[in-house]
């Protein structure tokens, strides 16, 4: 694997993309940019407001209603895309280093699990592009009628912090090959790898206007995108809170489309038949990679009464032997939490499981080892006898804290796994192929993983049940979000 101690970081111009330009805040605004692995500044980036928002926004409209994107050809956007993708890959070493500096994972997260995934989403809807497919309809009498899908127009995407290059992409791969424009919000702890994106698009060949990238804040930039009376659809993915706002705003202007993937409790199911080597490892890497900072981190493990005290056991073992430090560092299995503000709420929840009783079996503070001192790392935590009712059994984490949890049999392992407000994914692990099934069916949840965990493939679609949003990213159905079908009817003449 590439040192990435060795390479030099290439940050972006720190400018808003607006209409193919780079541009200055109207109110000059700036945004201080912080390695949360060291505590120090990166450096400064704008801040967009709503009069940027606004510029943007109309670019994107006159770039949907005026240019010629919408009215190329699926192929001929595919052929960008693929473009696109295919620089994002021949540059993911300089972005992984980005996004690493500036969200506290490790390289090797960055690359494998960010930017990687990132560039294929962007290949994958390149070849959808042009499979936006209508169908002749049987209706009765003289008539042709047919189906057309069309692009939406102008799509505000608004991604956090946890995955900026992958996530981005979410949005971008399927927005862009239906024929929609975007303005393109990334979080304001994370804007760097979203301007990159934004000057690679324009080398991609993306004319003028059809991505703009403004990072800001969410009550500001966000906002102002929500309540836009030309934005045509918002894409989220974040928090619950903060879609809440958003359904406010957006409904106070133009009741425009959403698709929002949000928050969870996943838990993993582990039956006394299962492989034990595989589900521990699995159980681990479900809520100890990319730190926790996770939508679908396997947060809570449901363990047969029969194997639980050995598996716990297993798992505290190599929650203990995890090696926790410097993110460029290609020893180093986990980083820093993304802020020392994140950090505190983690400490709190931490605090909240000790106070209502669970177990604390290993982690349970900030780590100050050596040079972590200086930055936002904590200890991998885990907790024993958990009742389902307590905060860290109910509540998201998002971050390196695993609550595990007893069962007797089936029916209590479904009530205690569906007992939370989310519905976003789930793990099984089972030799019982029978069982695995029934489960997945009862099971209230957009994924359900059988005998593995956090597998990902662009043609699969991923979304959540319950407050864990609707709408779907990846996959044709993500591609149906970005566009509104037609029916056309003609009359035909008496044979």
């Amino acid at each position: 694997m590439t040192d990435a101690r060795a390479l030099t970081p290439r940050l972006p111009t720190l400018r808003l993309l607006i209409d193919g330009q780079h541009v200055e805040p109207v109110e000059g605004g700036t945004l201080p940019v912080i390695n949360p692995a060291t505590g120090e500044p990166l450096c400064e980036a704008p801040a967009a407001t709503a009069p940027d928002v606004d510029r943007a926004v109309r670019a994107a409209r006159r770039a949907f209603e005026e240019g010629p994107w919408a009215r190329l050809g699926g192929r001929a956007r595919g052929n960008v895309l693929r473009r696109f993708a295919e620089l994002l890959s021949s540059r993911r070493d300089e972005f992984a280093l980005v996004e690493s500096l500036n969200n506290g994972k490790t390289f090797r997260q960055a690359l494998s699990g960010d930017v990687g995934p990132g560039a294929a989403t962007l290949a994958y809807f390149s070849e959808l592009a042009g499979h936006c497919l209508g169908e002749v309809l049987p209706v009765d009498g003289p008539f042709h009628t047919y189906t057309r899908r069309e692009p939406l127009g102008v799509v505000g995407a608004i991604v956090p912090w946890n995955y900026p290059t992958c996530l981005a992409c979410w949005k971008l791969g399927p927005a862009l090959a239906a024929g929609c424009t975007v303005v393109l919000k990334p979080s304001e702890l994370t804007p760097l790898t979203a301007l990159k994106l934004g000057e690679l698009a324009l080398e991609a060949g993306l004319p003028p206007g059809v991505l703009n990238v403004v990072p800001g804040l969410g009550d500001q930039a966000g906002e102002a995108l929500a309540r836009h009376p030309e934005v045509d659809k918002l894409s989220f993915t974040g928090s619950g809170r903060t879609a809440r706002r958003l359904l406010q705003a957006s409904a106070a202007s133009n009741l425009k489309k959403l698709t929002l993937e949000l928050g969870g409790k996943s838990p993993q199911l582990v039956f006394p038949d299962a492989d034990m080597d595989a589900a521990v490892e699995a159980c681990f890497w479900g809520i100890f990679s990319n730190k926790g900072e996770i939508c679908n981190a396997g947060s809570r493990v449901l363990v047969h009464r029969d194997a639980y005290e050995p598996f716990v056991e297993r798992l505290v073992a190599r929650a203990r032997k995890m090696v926790v430090g410097d993110p460029l560092d290609a020893r180093t299995e986990m980083g820093a939490q993304v802020s020392e503000k994140h950090l505190m709420t983690v400490l709190g929840y931490i605090r909240s499981g000790v106070e209502q009783g669970a177990r604390l079996l290993t982690g349970g503070a900030r780590d100050t080892g050596g040079d972590r001192a200086r930055g936002a790392f904590l200890q991998p935590t885990v907790f024993g006898d958990v009742g389902p009712g307590m905060r860290i059994a109910q509540e998201e984490i998002f971050g390196p804290v695993l609550a595990c949890m007893r069962f007797d049999d089936d029916a209590e392992a479904l009530e205690v796994a569906n007992g939370t407000p989310f519905g976003l994914a789930a793990g099984v692990w089972t030799r019982d192929v029978a069982r695995a099934q029934v489960l997945a069916q009862r099971l209230r949840s957009g994924v359900v993983w059988i005998n593995c965990y956090n597998e990902f493939d662009d043609a699969a679609p991923f979304g959540g049940f319950r407050e864990s949003g609707w709408g779907r990213d990846l996959s044709h159905h993500a591609l149906d979000g970005y566009t509104q079908v037609k029916a056309v009817w003609t009359k035909l003449p008496p044979v």
